[in-house]
């Protein structure tokens, strides 16, 4: 079943570390940096940065609307932005880094602008942020999509430890990267992807049972690969547009865990459900009682 998601494009200094920060925030599922309302079509970092094109440097957010509400996304913006600075943010000067919130459906529109209200008459002096349907985004190059995350030590005006994720401390690195922050590991480098032994494959971050090892095949393509979850609960798909193309992003419904993609190339006409190692831990079929996991025993001892 595809659940339903929203966007919001936010224009707030420097993409680098409003996308970092953005991207963290529990509920959004995609962040893609690119370059918004300007006048040119297909702009370059170069172009943009002459202040000739009108563009600013803008993130497209996705997010889920059950998991984080729009309100809530703009209270984090407004933490890491000055709201009545023009064109200026952090050390940043140029009209590329004015602040700007646009929508891309008509409903959003007045969500944005009763928040701007709202802040305006609590603020000292005129807010300066833009608000108004996006009119033209255009993805920025490759190497400025998740810019910090490829650079931990590279320039960023926000401070990044505002946001409390305790909640993560147990992952690694690579396991919070890719659950968290949809990005994808190196094929054939999990840990589970020429793995088949039996026992049960579960949510790194919150231990939801996702797949079996009996839904388990060697898909060649360098991640592990299962025919089903075990059950359709268990996930939630949405529409993935990142990259350029038309993808089916899977999730876990309970820790909204991004996991991988979904394809329709299976053995014997089923999915192919194309998973990340780093966003499961494997439970062998001798520790399933032992790890409360003791129900799922019977699936092995049921014939193929």
């Amino acid at each position: 079943m595809y659940k339903s998601q929203q966007v919001i494009y936010l224009s707030g200094g420097c993409f680098w570390g409003v996308e970092a920060y953005i991207s963290r925030l529990k509920g959004v599922n995609q962040t893609e940096v690119g370059y918004a309302n300007g006048r040119t079509h297909d702009p370059t970092y170069e172009s943009v940065c002459s202040g000739k094109t009108g563009h600013s440097e803008c993130v497209k957010v996705t997010y889920n609307p059950e998991i984080i509400s729009l309100e809530e996304i703009l209270e984090q913006y407004f933490r890491i932005i000055d709201p009545y600075s023009i064109n200026r943010q952090g050390s940043d000067v140029g009209s590329q880094y004015k602040t700007g919130i646009y929508w891309q459906e008509p409903s959003q529109r007045s969500t944005v602008v009763k928040f701007l209200n709202k802040k305006q008459k609590e603020a000292p002096k005129k807010i300066a942020v833009e608000a108004h349907e996006i009119y033209g985004f255009y993805h920025a190059e490759e190497y400025h999509q998740k810019y910090l995350e490829k650079n931990p030590q590279g320039y960023c005006h926000v401070d990044l430890n505002q946001i409390d994720d305790k909640e993560f401390d147990h992952l690694t690195r690579e396991e919070y990267q890719i659950t968290q922050l949809a990005l994808t590991e190196v094929p054939f480098s999990g840990k589970y992807d020429n793995f088949f032994e039996d026992g049960i494959y579960v949510d790194v971050v919150n231990g939801e049972v996702l797949f079996t090892s009996k839904d388990k095949f060697d898909s060649g393509c360098g991640w592990p690969a299962f025919s089903k979850p075990v059950n359709e609960d268990a996930i939630i798909k949405h529409r993935d547009f990142t990259h350029g193309m038309v993808r089916t992003e899977v999730r876990s419904s309970k820790a909204n865990s991004h996991l991988g993609h979904e394809f329709n190339d299976g053995p014997n006409g089923t999915k192919r459900y194309c998973i990340n190692s780093a966003a499961l831990r494997f439970i062998p079929k001798e520790d399933l009682e032992n790890e409360g996991y003791g129900e799922y025993l019977s699936l092995f001892d049921q014939k193929d």
